[in-house]
Formats: structure tokens, sequence, C-alpha cells
């Protein structure tokens, strides 16, 4: 047993007294030290419940003959965070939170791993650390809320952030936004609709290290507890077997996540986490190549914010394993791969029905041939940018317009509100790029005010910064390099004409070559936002470009 290097031989004997310490007992150091990365706070509803979780895991593990032993993750709430200095830092914690998991794993010598994460930079920051620490390891997340009633629809939080904009629009009264407060969010776990915990929950299934059900299963629901119970058995397995995280988390397994995001319509931020979680297990992930995964692969479901439906829903259509095996009919997955349940992705699949195709459509009939996001390029973003193109309806798929410049996120959201943005235009918000931010933003709060002004199908925005998943319409984030490195969005001038041409792939600034020059022999780099404290220290080791908003540092 790898733990033996802190419990056995006379060396040891130290090491050995301070396991008394805890209470251990004989029996208890002769069994594997099973490491439970326990990501529950009481600040984020994602993961509230999250004690629960965790308790169902021990009780899992012990039965399987383990010895359970729990450590705390961080987890930022996005939400909370937005429109503030606070989204500053949700990105740079997937980094902290990898690394710290890293730390207590190596040096306490756990023998396997239960990774119990939810939201958004949790998750893609313990498959990380999985793919680092390499050994044995099952991810069971907290779940997803179940979607709010108001006014006889189901709603999630980006009703809430669209209903902002709505009451500036005289659409809706203050007691309509207090109705929306009340219900939008009406229990625990990770926002309802297809955002980034649970694309990244979803694709943690897709990847291998999540049981069936891991995306998908309603936080509040019994069943999730009986999952987190399997969970904790199935790790002692793999201990038996020795299946480790780089013998899941192949280049195809990769692949296969980047398809199913296609088909599921996931959160742009996956063009964020699934590279850094190839860069973990040495595979080069070069972001435009999605868009050759793009055009052979159907986008099969609309999730809010793209759709009606919610992940519930989805749950009760047969989950992610109902969703690969309609794409597997097209012969899409690399259905060879290992996965946690000690069986390959074939073998996990071949029996999951789509129990609904409203919900899931099935492959001869899909909301579109292409896939649920694009990598646009062109001179304003010759190192890609990103758009849910599921979300973004059909008369914005090209546009053209004037753009109207802004260098802050509160800068835009205030011109929104005030009725100063008109249709046709491109908002452009720069210098909110992992460098120049610091930290990549989200920009949820613009996004959702454009939809409730009532300008989701005529304005578009672009950004360095990046998009929440929640966000819907032609929202271009991502752009790189970015504006703090001297990436051609910095020298975008107000009224300067902008194309979008997402089913070309194309994000261009109508201006000539030689003014593009021009402009950039006459730009000079803005001073730092951040000049001390763990921002500072991010941006100073952010690299420019696309691995810029991939990786905090090369490892």
């Amino acid at each position: 047993m790898k733990s033996d290097n802190v419990k056995k031989g006379i060396q040891q004997a130290p090491h050995r007294s301070l396991f008394n310490a805890l209470g251990m007992t004989k029996e208890e150091m002769e069994r594997p030290l099973v490491g439970i990365v326990s990501s529950y706070n009481e600040i984020v509803p994602g993961h509230m419940n999250l004690d629960k979780i965790v308790n169902a895991v021990k009780q899992g593990v012990a039965m399987a003959g383990g010895t359970p032993v729990v450590f705390p993750a961080i987890a930022v709430c996005d939400g909370i965070a937005m429109g503030h200095i606070g989204m500053k830092y949700s990105l740079v914690t997937r980094d902290l939170i990898a690394d710290s998991t890293e730390a207590m794993a190596l040096a306490h010598q756990f023998d396997a791993m239960v990774m119990v994460p939810n939201c958004d930079k949790n998750v893609p920051g313990l498959l990380m650390a999985a793919a680092r620490i390499n050994v044995p390891t099952v991810f069971v997340s907290g779940g997803p809320m179940l979607a709010g009633h108001v006014k006889g629809r189901k709603r999630s939080l980006s009703s809430m952030f669209e209903a902002v904009g709505e009451y500036s629009a005289g659409k809706l009264t203050a007691d309509d936004v207090c109705e929306f407060e009340e219900k939008v969010c009406p229990t625990c776990g990770s926002c309802s609709g297809m955002y980034t915990a649970n694309s990244m929950n979803c694709l943690t299934e897709v990847l291998g290290m999540g049981l069936r059900g891991n995306g998908t299963i309603p936080a509040v629901y019994s069943e999730r507890i009986r999952l987190a119970k399997h969970a904790g058995m199935q790790v002692m397995e793999m201990y038996r077997q020795n299946i480790r995280p780089r013998d899941i988390m192949t280049e195809d397994a990769i692949l296969n996540a980047l398809t199913v995001d296609m088909a599921l319509g996931c959160s742009t931020n996956s063009m964020l986490h699934l590279p850094a979680i190839a860069h973990e297990i040495g595979m080069d992930f070069d972001i435009t190549f999605a868009n050759e995964i793009s055009a052979k692969t159907p986008n099969l479901c609309h999730l809010a914010p793209a759709g009606p439906t919610y992940m519930e829903d989805l749950n009760e259509a047969g989950g992610v394993y109902a969703v690969m095996n309609e794409l597997n009919k097209l012969g899409l997955l690399h259905t060879d791969c290992m996965t946690v349940t000690g069986k390959t992705v074939g073998e996990n699949i071949k029996d999951c029905v789509n129990l609904n195709p409203e919900v899931i459509r099935p492959v001869e009939n899909p909301y579109s041939k292409t896939g649920g996001l694009a990598v646009l390029t062109g001179n304003l973003a010759p190192d890609g940018s990103v758009v849910k193109r599921s979300a973004v309806v059909p008369e914005m798929m090209v546009h053209e317009g004037p753009a109207r410049v802004f260098e802050c996120e509160e800068d835009a959201c205030e011109a929104i509100l005030s009725g100063r943005i008109k249709e046709g235009d491109v908002v452009v918000i720069r210098y909110e790029g992992p460098k120049g931010g610091p930290g990549m933003r989200e920009m949820l709060n613009p996004t959702s005010e454009i939809a409730g002004m009532g300008l989701g199908s005529t304005v578009a925005l672009i950004t360095d910064g990046r998009f929440s998943g929640a966000s819907r319409g032609a929202s271009i984030g991502h752009v790189s390099p970015e504006a703090a490195v001297g990436g051609p969005i910095a020298l975008v001038k107000e009224g300067d004409i902008i194309k979008i041409n997402i089913p070309e792939n194309r994000l261009e600034l109508a201006v000539s070559d030689e003014e593009l020059a021009r402009r950039k022999a006459g730009w000079t780099p803005r001073e730092p936002k951040v000049k001390t404290g763990y921002l500072a220290r991010y941006a100073s080791m952010v690299t420019s470009g696309n691995r810029g908003a991939i990786l905090v540092s090369e490892k």
C-alpha cells in the first residue's frame, strides 16, 4: 500500500503515534487509506448538502474495506461572486483547488481518493488534481438544483439575472422581481440549467471518472445518497484492480468529452477546463479542433438557458449515458475507453435508452447537425474565441454592427440598463481577460441584461473575459489574445464595424491590415488594475494567448 510509507516500519513509529492521536485503531491503519475531498461549505448552495454526500461516501468506503479520511477543498459560488471584484477570484480558484488537493494527497500518502465537488471551478480543479495524484479515484458530485416555478413556467438562476434587465425595461414590477428571488432557486444543488457546474459534472461521467447519474441526479433525491455510497464502494474495487485516473482520462476520453459537450450544448467554460485537464495528462489541446468535432456532432439537447428543459428533465430522459448511446449510433465515441466502473464506455452505455425524445433528440432529428459550441477566429481573435452556438437565435448567427467599446463590465452594464445600447450594436468589453482583469471574469450580468431589455435578438457582445454557462444570445467570449497583451480587441475603436459569422466560424474587425498595424504601433500597455495580493501574482504568471486563459502556469 502507498500509505505504508506513513504506517509501516520502525521509522514510521512517530507517524503511527499521530494516527493514534486521531483516534485511529490498528485495524483501520491496516486498511487502505482513502482520502475523501469534501467541498462542503455554507456559502455555496451547490455545496451546502455535501456533508451528507461525504458521510455516504465514508460509509461506502468502510463497507468495502477501506479507511475513509476527509479533508477539505474550497469552492466559490459564481452567482454570489458575479458582477464585482469577487468574480476576479473565481477562475483562479480552480488552480488553487488542484494545487492544494495535490499537496494534501501526496503529503499524507493516500492509497485512493473520492472527490466530492459540485460547482464551477471545483469540478475541473479536482479532475486536474486526480490526474496529477494518479491513485484510484472516483468522483461523486452534489447534484443539480431542481428548477424553480414562476408564473407557470420552470425557471432557473439565468431567469433571475434576466429579470433585472426586464425590470429596467419596465416589463416587470418590483413585486415580480421579488417573486423571482423567492422561487427561481428552490433547493440546494448546482444551478438547474446546463451551466458550467452541471456541464462539468456531466462531462465527468463522459470522461469515465464518475458513476452513471453523477451529472444529473438532483441534489435533493435520496438516489444521490445511494450513488455516493456506491462511489465509496467502487473506489475500493478500483484499488483492488489498480485502475487509476490516467488509465481513464486518456486522449480518447477527452475527445469523447468534447463530443458529448457538443451534443449537450454545454457551457463555453468547458473550453477552458477540458484543455486544462488535458494538459495534466500530457495532451496538447488546441481549441480550434473543436470545430472539427462540432461539424460532425449533432446538438441533441436544448437545456436552459438554450431551451425550456432542465437537468431534472435530462435525468428522467435517461441522463448522460442515453445521450452517449444516441451519439454512438453515429460511431462518434471511442467506446473502448476504461471507466471507474471497471468496464468500458461501450459496456456502460449499451442498454441506456432515450426515454424522452423531446429532451434528448434522436440523432435522426437533432436541434442542429452541428454541435452546441463553436470556436471563431479572424483578425479580431487570431487565437480563437468561443460562442455557445446552441443558445444563439437564428437571426444572430450572422451579424454586423458598430462597436460600443467598454473597458470593464460595470461600464457596459450601466450603458445597457440606461438604454444607451441600441439594436444592431456590438458591445465590446475588454481588459477582462486572465491577465487584464486580472482573473477573467464571467459576463453573466451584461448578457442577461441585454436579454432582459429585449435586445437578445439584435445585440451581440464580445469580450476577452468569459461567459457564464447561463449566458445566451450572440455572446462571444475568451477572445484571444486578450487586450492586456496587445490583442486586436485592444485596438477596436468606438463605431468600428464588427462582423460575426458563426456558421463560418469567423469574427472580424472591418478595418484593413495596414490600419490594424498602425493602431498596434500606437498601443501602450495599461497599468495593472491589481498590484498586490494573490491576483497580482496570478496576473504575473499568466501567459499570453489561449493558453493564458487555460493555465495559470506551466508545470
